[in-house]
């Protein structure tokens, strides 16, 4: 199985910004500047962790590619894309709610956006089986026409569109494993019965009003979001019973065609933006379990995405750990978690009494769409 990567230096002009003040945007009242959580390091760590461990050259490298108009316009409005140019035009700006921008986002956004779907193309011309696109800035919780934390076109939501429409794909699959709920990508599928979209996130995070188990499609689409709210407080042990249990049976009844994760690796155990405690491990084994589905499902046709992950010393190992499965190859190298703390780490090695009680209670909602053992 060969994997690919997608990965562009214009990812790293996306703009963040020093953090502002919420009310006044005002600079933060501190000499020394404050840089924004979504910041290019995590990406260019990741890529310096690939070249050092040899994973790199292991990697089919695929080229980037610049979204259209078009491409965009499936979900988002003509006035939302007016509307961030017009901000970068003006130097930057605020793409909605807490989706900060310099003066060349428009652009790196839109080759973002592309980015997955370059993978998406790799994937389904058989070029590779599975791809990873390291791109910023993420994208799941843009919405039509407003960005949101930190995203400003909803990337998965267009590759995903692009796999149907240019390749005749009828049933694509799409996981968003962040932290965050992916309040977009649920907002452009909500009531299309052809999109699965399952979102395993920290409940009642962010966006709080998105995400619960009841919300679960509409019309048409109505048995086609499942979504997996887990306390915070969730472990590597948590993540594996919900991805044995409610994701594999979802899946093979679904029986897509195309796999796509919006991989945030923000639920890490040093995350500052969740409440999570999943090590590299957890993520190798979510990993795991997706390529075993891809390959038993849809002849290994799995595409991953860059979304969060704040963790600037724990989150590129994390990302690693991912291609270390993707590859099936272990570079040995030192993780910053002590094994002697993780092997008694209850997160990490047993599902408590209210995370028992929240994967049943997805299992037990469900129930009237999906058959579960």
């Amino acid at each position: 199985m060969t994997t690919g990567l997608v990965f562009d230096d214009r990812y790293l002009q996306h703009n963040s910004n020093p953090m502002r003040l919420p009310v006044t945007r005002q600079p933060l009242p501190f000499v020394e500047s404050v840089d924004h959580p979504s910041n290019p390091r995590l990406v260019e760590r990741t890529m310096k962790l690939m070249g050092l461990t040899g994973l790199l050259e292991h990697l089919v490298r695929i080229p980037g590619q610049r979204a259209t108009d078009e491409d965009l316009l499936v979900y988002h409005t003509e006035w939302y894309l007016e509307h961030v140019r017009q901000l970068c035009a003006g130097g930057g700006g605020d793409a909605g709610a807490g989706a900060p921008m310099g003066a060349d986002s428009a652009e790196v956004a839109m080759y973002a956006a592309g980015g997955v779907k370059a993978a998406v193309d790799a994937v389904l011309s058989g070029d590779v089986r599975s791809c990873y696109s390291l791109v910023r800035p993420p994208g799941h919780h843009a919405m039509a026409e407003k960005g949101m934390g930190f995203c400003i076109f909803s990337n998965v939501v267009v590759a995903a569109h692009y796999a149907r429409r240019a390749n005749g794909l009828e049933r694509v699959l799409i996981l968003d494993w962040d932290v965050h709920h992916g309040n977009g990508t649920q907002d452009a599928f909500y009531g299309d019965p052809n999109v699965l979209f399952i979102s395993v996130h920290q409940d009642r995070w962010f966006p709080p009003e998105f995400g619960a188990v009841e919300q679960t499609g509409t019309g048409d689409g109505t048995g086609f979001t499942v979504n997996v709210p887990l306390p915070a407080g969730s472990g590597d042990a948590a993540y594996a019973a919900v991805f044995d249990e409610i994701i594999p049976p979802v899946a093979e009844q679904f029986a897509p065609e195309l796999i796509i994760i919006s991989a945030g690796q923000d639920a890490s155990a040093q995350d500052p933006l969740a409440r999570m405690a999943v090590t590299p491990d957890g993520f190798r084994r979510m990993t795991r379990t997706m390529k075993d589905l891809a390959s038993s499902v849809c002849e290994g046709r799995l595409v991953l995405a860059q979304e969060g992950g704040y963790a600037e010393v724990l989150a590129p190992y994390c990302t690693m750990a991912i291609f270390e499965e993707l590859l099936d190859r272990r570079t040995g190298i030192e993780e910053p978690l002590d094994p002697a703390r993780v092997a008694i780490w209850p997160p990490a090695n047993e599902v408590s009494g209210d995370q028992r009680v929240a994967i049943d209670a997805v299992r037990a909602h469900n129930s009237r769409y999906w058959t579960f053992g």
